[in-house]
């Protein structure tokens, strides 16, 4: 059995309130990364934190429940259910881990990230982009410490994509969020407040305030 090692010595923190991208090519090792930190995989040396708490070496049930509480994820390709409304679908989540949402806060999960009125709607009349909201709703709802957001703008065109990061960036300053999100493209990485450039397993670079040109000059 041949074992490759991805990730390097990377060495990362996601402060709350702000918006922060690992950028880089394919290969690079970005959603190794986030499975790392999201309890997906387990590295085989360093440790990962969540708040104060260290999850490296968690058994199968902690690291279950560490997910379901204290995580949220977005993928590229959203997973919604067809014959479920728009609010069944973000609500799901919450019901089958047995979890109660205020209703003070699911009103403002679905105003901040404008799905209002389209609760009744089924994810087929929706388009892309709104169906991402939706996911992000749902990764939202349980109010967790850390949201991991792989490519989320991966199937969007540019517009809906500015459309999606904007939301996001609102949610992370409004309420104090904390969001990483993997990409490889340098116009999504352009809308976070920080930028980490991987390559190969390593972090390569840094950007702070950056912009499209400034990530594409540090990858």
């Amino acid at each position: 059995m041949v074992r490759a090692r991805v990730l390097r010595g990377v060495d990362l923190d996601v402060p709350a309130g702000r918006l922060t991208a690992v950028v880089g090519r394919p290969e690079a090792g970005k959603t190794t990364l986030l499975n790392c930190v999201g309890g997906l995989e387990r590295p085989d040396r360093g440790t990962v934190h969540i708040g104060a708490d260290r999850i490296t070496g968690l058994g199968d049930s902690a690291l279950t429940r560490l997910r379901r509480d204290r995580i949220g994820f977005v993928f590229a390709t959203c997973s919604l259910f067809p014959t479920l409304s728009v609010e069944q679908n973000i609500r799901i989540g919450a019901e089958l881990a047995g979890r109660r949402t205020e209703k003070q806060w699911f009103t403002t999960v679905v105003e901040l990230l404008g799905l209002s009125l389209l609760l009744r709607t089924r994810p087929s009349a929706l388009t892309a982009e709104q169906r991402q909201r939706v996911a992000c709703a749902r990764a939202f709802l349980n109010r967790p410490d850390l949201v991991l957001a792989d490519e989320p703008a991966g199937e969007l065109d540019r517009m809906e994509a500015a459309a999606l990061l904007g939301f996001l960036r609102m949610w992370v300053r409004k309420l104090g969020q904390s969001v990483l999100l993997a990409t490889r493209d340098p116009f999504v990485a352009a809308h976070a407040d920080r930028v980490f450039v991987l390559a190969q397993g390593r972090i390569t670079g840094e950007v702070e305030r950056p912009t499209v040109e400034s990530v594409m000059a540090a990858m």
